[in-house]
């Protein structure tokens, strides 16, 4: 019974974006989407897989992480480096874009196991401030590299292009704080919407597993976690690499639907780090469901809200704490809770009055 109920609400979820992806379609074909809400279309699908991936390590794990925004910059720019520097190599852009998704997952899944490693020691807001400096750290860095390849392999550089050494048939691929130029854009919307419900097959299948209840378990309570024999350190080292690859991979989808990509604060900043967790918390903490309709009503919002410019703003902040208050105020909830239990019983009740 326990596993039919399961199944049916991973169901509703997969349907909620598929029927999503089919209205954006018939819109599109029958000429009502705008130029706008067209261009939104991939950002919803990055923002999306963000939401659901930090979900992982805040609802989840239990552990407040602010430096998602870094390991999506670092799977961004290996996607498009990877994408940039195979284009002699491989010239078919649908196999480079997959080999680009794969290897920003994997690096960015290898920077989130070096970096847990050390940091989920800590707890609360020390985990929080180390996580913020992560991001940042690697945004700078990035601003900083310059990468070159020509006949006799990649060259690196700290200091500019002209220190690189390139010869006759060099190519400066990665250009310090001018980021990346010429990615090809790859990135669709129905390729989103794919990585998308992949994003959620990986998470909700974890969630649900018995890693899954190890890693809410640890949540819920450390110490009794630890006395029954759970490997904390393993689990949370789990949660956080997959959380973090993920990310790589909103980044590879972020990267290929621009044509120019640098790490600026807009881009990869501590606002961005911030706007990811706001899905989160207003989604509800552990909330998969809840944080992917987040991701998407507050990046729509303010959208299209533009034209009011005066009270744009305002009306944005207004959806925010009323969103904050119906999932987080406890009245509200109670008062949810019954509601759900007044509709179930005035249906169970139905077939009796029937008989």
């Amino acid at each position: 019974m326990k596993k039919n109920k399961l199944l049916i609400q991973n169901s509703i979820t997969y349907a909620i974006v598929i029927v999503f992806w089919l209205l954006m379609q018939g819109m599109a074909m029958t000429g009502h989407m705008t130029s706008l809400l067209k261009g939104l279309l991939v950002p919803l699908c990055t923002y999306t897989i963000l939401a659901i991936s930090l979900n992982l390590t805040v609802g989840i794990l239990g552990e407040l992480s602010l430096g998602h925004a870094g390991f999506m910059c670092v799977g961004a720019f290996a996607g498009a480096l990877v994408t940039n520097s195979m284009a002699d190599v491989i010239p078919g852009l649908g196999i480079r874009f997959f080999l680009a998704l794969l290897v920003g997952a994997a690096v960015a899944g290898l920077f989130g196991m070096l970096i847990g490693i050390p940091v989920l020691r800590l707890k609360g807001d020390y985990l929080a401030i180390v996580t913020l400096a992560f991001g940042e750290i690697i945004k700078n860095l990035i601003n900083a590299v310059f990468i070159g390849r020509d006949s006799s392999g990649f060259h690196f550089s700290i200091k500019d292009t002209s220190s690189l050494g390139l010869d006759e048939t060099g190519v400066v691929l990665i250009k310090g704080p001018q980021g990346i130029t010429g990615t090809p854009k790859a990135a669709t919307f129905t390729i989103g919407i794919i990585l998308v419900l992949i994003t959620l097959f990986i998470v909700l299948n974890l969630i649900h597993s018995r890693s899954g209840r190890a890693i809410m378990s640890i949540r819920d309570n450390r110490i009794a976690a630890e006395s029954i024999g759970i490997h904390i350190t393993k689990y949370k080292l789990m949660a956080f690499s997959i959380s973090a690859a993920l990310a790589g991979v909103a980044g590879v989808l972020y990267a290929h639907n621009l044509s120019t990509l640098a790490a600026s604060p807009k881009n990869f900043g501590y606002n961005m780090s911030i706007l990811i967790l706001v899905f989160v918390v207003l989604g509800g903490l552990g909330n998969i469901r809840g944080s992917m309709i987040a991701a998407v009503i507050l990046t729509l919002l303010p959208e299209l809200l533009r034209g009011l410019n005066n009270y744009r703003m305002l009306i944005y902040a207004i959806v925010l704490i009323v969103m904050m208050i119906f999932n987080s105020s406890p009245k509200v909830i109670e008062l949810r809770e019954v509601f759900m239990d007044s509709i179930k019983k005035n249906k169970n009740s139905k077939p009796k009055e029937a008989a």
